[in-house]
């Protein structure tokens, strides 16, 4: 299938590494250009695998979505650049584990500026954009948690629901003026943070990463985790033109783990 994506450009956070990092690369290959942000220096690092990789055009800064000047400085360094945005992947890491009371008011307030806040800031600096040229497409990348609470992980729990109403109010305005805005909420999927979880629970749980996983795979229909290769295809294909009827839908990655029926 022909994504569409020739030729549009591709806005994607924290894309150094894991989720980030495999939406920018699918994007890339179906034939995007990029502009990709991440806090560390890797970034630079991730935006040469991907034109190696694909030949595109990659726009690489180092920019924390926390800070307002400093998305506001790429978003402006990406229109200098390519003179539109087409697609806004919302992408942040995630808050730290733990349970209601291993966290202080100064913890919920970091997660805030984290989770919620980067989406709010991101959409901000690329919607007059996209509404000045007739349209677009946003993502944002939350979790498989808004249909379910994952244990010890409070803060994600608690914060990404807030992220999803943000998207469905934002759906609901700005589609009638062409901007398709959506959120993909996967299951586990086999990147660095996630290991940096399975190494907690297993301390916690006095096991090994290899049985943490293991189980996490029992719990899913499929029998294993997800791969970020998959996710990245999923998720180009939802912020691409091929998924145009598409709108205002929490689309899970999950290999059925959630098992409402909503």
């Amino acid at each position: 299938m022909d994504l569409g994506l020739e030729g549009k450009v591709a806005v994607v956070a924290a894309a150094s590494r894991g989720l980030g990092h495999a939406a920018a690369m699918a994007l890339a290959t179906e034939g995007a250009d990029l502009a990709i942000c991440a806090r560390s220096s890797q970034i630079e690092a991730a935006a040469d695998e991907i034109r190696q990789a694909t030949g595109r055009t990659v726009l690489a800064i180092r920019a924390d979505v926390t800070q307002d000047d400093e998305i506001d400085a790429f978003i402006e360094q990406t229109l200098a650049a390519f003179g539109r945005i087409d697609i806004l992947i919302a992408n942040a890491g995630g808050p730290p584990p733990g349970g209601f009371l291993d966290f202080q008011l100064d913890d919920w307030r970091k997660a805030v500026e984290l989770t919620i806040l980067s989406a709010v800031r991101l959409c901000y600096a690329v919607v007059p954009p996209m509404l000045a040229a007739g349209g677009g497409s946003i993502v944002a990348t939350q979790s498989y948690s808004i249909k379910q609470p994952i244990d010890n992980l409070v803060l994600s729990n608690s914060l990404r629901l807030a992220v999803i109403g943000l998207m469905k109010s934002m759906a609901n305005e700005l589609g009638p003026q062409g901007i398709r805005v959506n959120s993909i909420n996967p299951t586990w999927t086999m990147t660095e943070r996630v290991g940096e979880l399975m190494r907690d629970r297993a301390a916690r749980n006095g096991t090994d990463i290899e049985d943490e996983i293991g189980q996490l795979a029992e719990s899913i229909p499929l029998r294993r985790i997800g791969s970020v290769e998959e996710f990245g295809r999923t998720i180009a294909w939802l912020a691409s033109p091929a998924a145009s009827f598409i709108h205002g839908h929490a689309l899970m990655f999950d290999g059925g783990a959630v098992r409402s029926p909503l």
